[in-house]
């Protein structure tokens, strides 16, 4: 029932058009304390992730991948001191193109290079097919640096 107020005493009577904050307030101090009590329980997740190092002997042979900012992927063997050309290779293709640049040998490990500007669901979808071809040794390339 809204509050009625009377101007002086001549039995006019108006009600008073105001929205009562009190239930408002009680309930956000409600949810104030609820949230008070429960952010100490909360556990933040911890992940140790493990430090980087240089190999102790580099690879004889890698084979990598360049993933271009228009999502084209060049692929080349770098075989000692020599690398060889970049050549265009489309996605279906890859890996029996990095089958064939391993000749065989599985140990030779396959790194992924990414301009700055590819999105990241484009070398994901590159280290996912290699996965589910079998290749064993992929590898990320980080631009000393950057």
């Amino acid at each position: 029932m809204p509050a009625v107020a009377s101007r002086g005493g001549r039995g006019r009577r108006r009600s008073v058009n105001e929205i009562n904050m009190v239930p408002f307030i009680d309930v956000m101090l409600v949810l104030l304390i609820i949230f008070m009590v429960t952010a100490p329980l909360i556990t933040t997740g911890v992940v140790d992730l493990p430090s980087v190092g240089k190999s102790q002997q580099r690879p004889s042979a890698v084979v990598e991948i360049v993933v271009g900012s228009d999502e084209t992927l060049k692929l080349r063997l770098i075989d000692g001191s020599k690398a060889g050309e970049p050549e265009a290779v489309k996605l279906p293709q890859l890996v029996a193109r990095v089958r064939e640049a391993q000749d065989g040998k599985a140990e030779v490990p396959v790194v992924i290079s990414a301009d700055r500007n590819v999105k990241y669901e484009s070398v994901v979808r590159v280290m996912d097919t290699l996965q589910r071809a079998g290749v064993q040794r992929v590898g990320l390339s980080v631009k000393q640096g950057a």
